[in-house]
């Protein structure tokens, strides 16, 4: 990364940062988070970056909230990020910043994390292929402004979401929702591209009953899922699995492969009835949790 002073202001008052559906009337113990489905690029930050919006959108989980819409729509609660993950990323601790990327950063601590040093922290430094988003050094106090005005509200929200259902339910299960690329999918097998993978921290985040039943879903119609491969969580799965206090996670990610064009990010014809299938798994999850023994 060059020398040069990337110094620019966002002005967040022309942002909705989220969205949110159904979360007056919970009629489920479940909250959805859909925290990189956001495609809304701040002007500010697309006439600073080093790369076009097409290519910042390779780190996009296109189209995710619609594939979950219909389970929302049943009485489950939905939160989802408008603002791209290129910008800051919800699904991180937000002290994963790397200090590399500014000219003004504090003395601190290093903090070690894994994924500030390959460039994917709170703020993330690049895109597959390890292209660079930016040419030049930001401002650590805009960094600040980014988690300020995107990053806490969003995690404030999602907070009062799971609040509110532990209140009604005496529990909660987050089902946070992401697609992965299929590059990783095709990899991973020689037979069959994997299509779900159902991640649980290995088993931590939630009992095996909840975990078994979304896998099950989601595995009927001939579709492949795995367990904690490639991922087994990421910081929300992390940060708000809580199992004394009733409230559980899982993070799904679904196969972008089998619902839309990589190359073009446009849904391909099968997209309703995987849309239809996902929020189907999803409402029977929710239905099994109204009766599930916590």
């Amino acid at each position: 990364m060059s020398e040069k002073i990337l110094d620019f202001e966002v002005d967040y008052s022309k942002l909705k940062i989220f969205d949110e559906f159904n979360t007056k009337d919970i009629k489920f113990p479940v909250v959805l988070s859909s925290p990189h489905a956001g495609n809304m690029f701040p002007k500010e930050f697309l006439q600073n970056s080093a790369l076009s919006e097409q290519e910042l959108k390779i780190s996009e989980d296109c189209f995710v909230t619609d594939l979950i819409k219909k389970a929302s729509d049943e009485g489950i609660p939905l939160i989802s990020l408008n603002i791209p993950r290129t910008f800051v990323d919800v699904n991180r601790d937000k002290i994963e910043l790397d200090e590399t990327m500014f000219y003004n950063a504090p003395k601190t601590q290093d903090i070690n994390s894994r994924r500030c040093r390959v460039g994917l922290g709170v703020l993330h430094r690049i895109v597959y292929q390890n292209k660079e988003i930016y040419d030049g050094l930001l401002n650590y106090n805009e960094a600040q402004e980014r988690i300020r005005n995107v990053y806490e509200p969003y995690h404030k929200r999602l907070k009062q979401l799971i609040d509110k259902c532990v209140r009604k339910f005496g529990f909660c299960l987050v089902v946070d929702c992401h697609s992965m690329p299929s590059m990783i999918c095709n990899v991973m097998n020689e037979s069959k591209p994997l299509d779900f993978c159902v991640c649980n921290l290995f088993g931590e985040s939630c009992p095996d009953e909840i975990s078994a039943k979304l896998y099950q879903a989601v595995q009927s119609d001939g579709f492949r899922v795995e367990y904690n491969r490639p991922y087994a969580g990421a910081y929300i799965t992390f940060n708000y699995c809580q199992p004394r206090k009733k409230i559980y996670t899982i993070q799904l990610e679904i196969n972008r492969a089998i619902y839309m064009d990589e190359k073009t990010y446009q849904k391909n014809t099968q997209f309703q009835d995987v849309a239809s299938h996902i929020s189907n798994s999803l409402i029977s999850l929710a239905h099994f949790l109204l009766d599930f023994k916590k």
